[in-house]
């Protein structure tokens, strides 16, 4: 019932930014905290528990992280990894490497990190989690401007993806990761590389085929394109998706999509004669 119940308030962050989420996260977090120290219990059921609280922490910190508790973050990611190795759950052990690899400023940090999480994967670990973990690396290695092993991670979460077999379970954290996901973390990953050419196909697809939904995460998905037009000197183009991304930024609670977007719309400025530029800047300072 706990399980059924943490992958039910999952959902909550499809729609909902951190800062609305942090707090019914923790509180699940420290309500199963506190069922371990209260309770008796067999060693398995024990175990689950153990599992599950790791899973709750990672969901807290990352709802933390959005809503820009960087800190916050980072504690509940690495109190996760504890729990994750005292339940022997190795899959959330990656995760929480990972999720410290994503947050963090340091990019030869995240790169070790990132390694760490893949020495995680196993025979028995889940294509999803295996793709998860080997795009995280992606991300890390495009960071430290390691274009090979970017691609290479990239590729390897390809092969995890399509060598799922028909039925195969997947744990609720990592059933979002699929093959628009990884073309959104191709995308990406060629932007921060700075290879425009390749970044702007491969996200505009993913993006037209990406519901408004999912508006936080689309819209900080979209600052990448944008970002990627203007490396290719399409100015107007970079203009129309910046707005488009803050429109669908407006009124979520999470300070990734207009922390992402600053930058995007400094480099506008200088084109402020053009009219869809003149648009762009002026729903930045309405929303």
């Amino acid at each position: 019932m706990l399980r059924v119940r943490t992958d039910r308030l999952r959902r909550l962050d499809e729609v909902l930014g951190g800062g609305d989420t942090f707090r019914v996260y923790l509180g699940e977090y420290q309500a199963t905290k506190s069922l371990l120290r209260t309770c008796s219990f067999t060693e398995e059921s024990r175990r689950c528990l153990l599992s599950l609280l790791a899973e709750q922490s990672q969901q807290a910190g990352w709802a933390a992280f959005d809503g820009g508790e960087i800190s916050q973050a980072a504690s509940l990611y690495e109190e996760s990894k504890g729990l994750a190795l005292e339940a022997g759950d190795m899959d959330l052990l990656g995760n929480g490497l990972c999720f410290l690899a994503y947050q963090t400023l340091d990019r030869a940090d995240a790169v070790h990190m990132a390694t760490a999480s893949c020495a995680t994967i196993n025979s028995a670990t889940p294509s999803a989690v295996q793709a998860l973990l080997h795009e995280r690396m992606a991300w890390a290695c495009a960071l430290a401007n390691q274009a090979e092993q970017s691609e290479r991670a990239l590729d390897a979460a390809r092969t995890a993806l399509d060598s799922a077999q028909d039925g195969e379970p997947q744990p609720d954290w990592a059933a979002w990761v699929d093959g628009t996901e990884l073309d959104i973390m191709t995308g990406r990953c060629w932007a921060e590389l700075r290879r425009p050419l390749r970044a702007v196909p491969v996200l505009k697809q993913a993006l037209d085929a990406y519901s408004d939904h999912n508006a936080r995460d689309k819209a900080l998905y979209m600052s990448w394109l944008s970002d990627a037009y203007l490396m290719a000197g399409e100015v107007e183009e970079a203009a129309r998706v910046a707005g488009r991304a803050l429109d669908l930024a407006s009124g979520v609670a999470s300070v990734r999509p207009r922390m992402r977007l600053a930058p995007v719309l400094e480099q506008l400025g200088p084109h402020q004669s053009l009219g869809a530029v003149q648009e762009a800047l002026g729903r930045a300072v309405r929303t």
